[in-house]
Parts: C-alpha cells; structure tokens; sequence
C-alpha cells in the first residue's frame, strides 16, 4: 500500500510553497521530503541494508561501506570489501541517492533497484550471488514471514530484496539545510561569508555541474577540462560502460549535499579536505585559480548544504535458523 510520508515540519512545507519568484530561479533548489514510499517494503528493506548475512563472509552490509552515522559513505579514499581486498573506487554517499539521474559514478545503474543488486554479487565487495543471497534469506523464518507479509508470496527472489532496500533508500534524504532555509525565504539562514561564497560558486562556473535539488547528480562530466587529473585509481570511468574513449575519465557528477561529512572527495578520494577539493575544482575543471578568502568563503558555503539526517530506531534483524550458514568472515 503506498502511503504520504512527511520528514519535516507543517512550517517547512508551507515555506516550500511560499518560495520567492527570486529564488525559483536560482540553478540549486531545495529537496523536497519524501512522500509516496510503500512503509511496508521501507522497513523490510531497512533491515536488509543493515544484515550482514547478504555478503559470503556474513560480516559486511550495505551499511559497511554507506554508512547512514557518516553521512552515507565510509570516509575511506576507496572502500574494503570482501577479504579486506581494496576497492577501486571511492564510496559515493547512499543520502539522496534517489536524485540521481543513474546509479554508480560510472552510471552502469539505472537506478536504485538495479544498484542494489550490485554490490551482493562483486566480488570484491560482499562476494555473494545473489542465488546464495536469497538462500540465506530463504533459511530465516522471520524474514520467510515478513516477505510474505510485504509480497503475499512464499519464495523469496532477488528482485523482492532490490525493490525492499531501494525503498528504504528513497527515505534517505536530507532537506531543511540551512541553505535549504536560506532559499525558502529563510534570509538570515546564511551569513556574509557563506552567501559570498555561494555567489562565487555561481558566478565561477560551479553551478553548470552542481545544480538542481543534489547539488549534482543529474549529469556526467569529464574529470579534468582545463588540465588532466592524475589519478591514483585505476577507475576510468564511463567508458567502462560503453567502451567509447571519449567516455574516458567521464564520471557521474557528485551530488554536494552534505558534502562537508562525506570525506575525502573524488572518484579516487584522493582530495582530503573541502579546501584541497575546491582548489582542484577551480584549477581542473574552470581555469580558476581561488584565493584563499575566496576559497573559505566557498566552503563556508558548501557546509551549509548539511540538511537534517535520516533518524530512525535500528532495526531488530531476525535470528538465523540452524538452516542459515554461520558467518566466516576469514574465509
């Protein structure tokens, strides 16, 4: 059953229909809570974001790498996965993931359906199938009940655990920034400093790539315009994809929200801090050297794309039967 869903308050809601002509112009709007989620298949896919048992070595989950205490991601340059093998690539933030135009920074995902299913069966990553994956689900009664709860079907598929933690993933949004605030009519929401630095980041070009509700997302771009970026990474890009050169070093442009916790930033996390990121930005990709006021004006401004995070009571995972493989997480 689908069912309105509102994150925020009554006054919110009212602001986003009083939005200034002003601000309706502006290329960054504000995100918009979540309505329209089946709560049936959110809870049930809220635990299956968190059970580890969905990897081979019954120690990793979709959590692991997207973690929803660090603002979605790991804040490791690239993640771990299965065997403490060394992921290629950085860990794009799961918060507001539902934004994106396509999933993954090589955009091989449609959508979040599709990229659930992703990881499961990597082996570098949880290094499961998906066949084993839902072997285990089968071997758990609470979990037998709840999907027939949810479905009204007794065998479990792949496809109902990638609707289920997709669901659950189109919660993870993250409005009422103060930036949010600020666009709303919300004057005093930024100071002097941030709303300098929100004008440089428009009139600097910034805005051509990180636009829209995510501040990014909604189109690939070249990683390095103005000069090459030498990465560390052996990820390529796009071109991974379609195996057309011109794709090379193409990635799906990084949504800011909440960019401030999702550190260190690139494909290749090779950029540290917001500072060291910005510097590279301006040199790379617009030509534009930033002094260093004008560069803390523009991360003064990128800290107040932080908007409420996503607050729920963890979920109670369902014991495992004498049926369910025990975890062995050194094999």
């Amino acid at each position: 059953m689908k069912v309105n869903v509102l994150f925020s308050t009554a006054a919110m809601a009212l602001a986003m229909l009083a939005t200034t002509q002003a601000n309706a112009k502006e290329p960054i709007e504000p995100i918009r809570p979540v309505q329209d989620v089946n709560l049936a298949q959110v809870e049930l896919g809220k635990k299956l974001y968190f059970d580890p048992r969905l990897s081979k070595s019954g120690f990793i989950s979709c959590n692991s790498c997207h973690n929803l205490s660090m603002g979605g991601t790991d804040n490791l340059k690239t993640s771990i996965g299965h065997n403490w093998h060394q992921g290629p690539i950085n860990a794009p933030t799961v918060l507001n993931s539902s934004l994106n135009f396509v999933q993954f920074w090589d955009g091989r995902a449609a959508d979040l359906k599709a990229q659930a299913g992703g990881p499961i069966a990597n082996p570098g990553e949880m290094a499961f199938t998906h066949t084993l994956a839902v072997d285990v689900l089968q071997s758990i009664p609470g979990y037998v009940h709840e999907f027939k709860q949810v479905y009204g079907k007794d065998k479990i598929d792949i496809d109902m655990v990638t609707t289920a933690i997709a669901e659950f993933e189109k919660t993870l949004v993250t409005p009422n920034s103060r930036f949010d605030r600020w666009l709303l009519g919300d004057k005093s929401a930024l100071n002097a400093d941030e709303l300098a630095g929100y004008q440089l980041f428009k009139n600097s070009g910034c805005v051509a790539c990180h636009n829209g509700p995510a501040v990014g997302g909604n189109s690939f771009q070249k990683m390095g315009v103005v000069q090459p970026y030498k990465a560390k990474s052996p990820a390529e890009g796009r071109v991974a994809v379609t195996g057309k050169d011109a794709d090379r070093f193409m990635f799906k442009v990084p949504t800011l929200r909440n960019v401030e916790m999702t550190y260190p930033y690139f494909h290749d996390g090779e950029a540290e801090t917001l500072t060291e990121a910005v510097d590279i930005m301006g040199r790379l990709q617009l030509g534009k050297r930033f002094s260093g006021k004008e560069n803390r004006q523009i991360v003064a401004f990128l800290k107040t794309l932080t908007g409420d995070q996503p607050a729920f009571q963890m979920p109670i995972l369902p014991p495992s039967s004498e049926k369910t493989p025990a975890p062995k997480p050194f094999e």
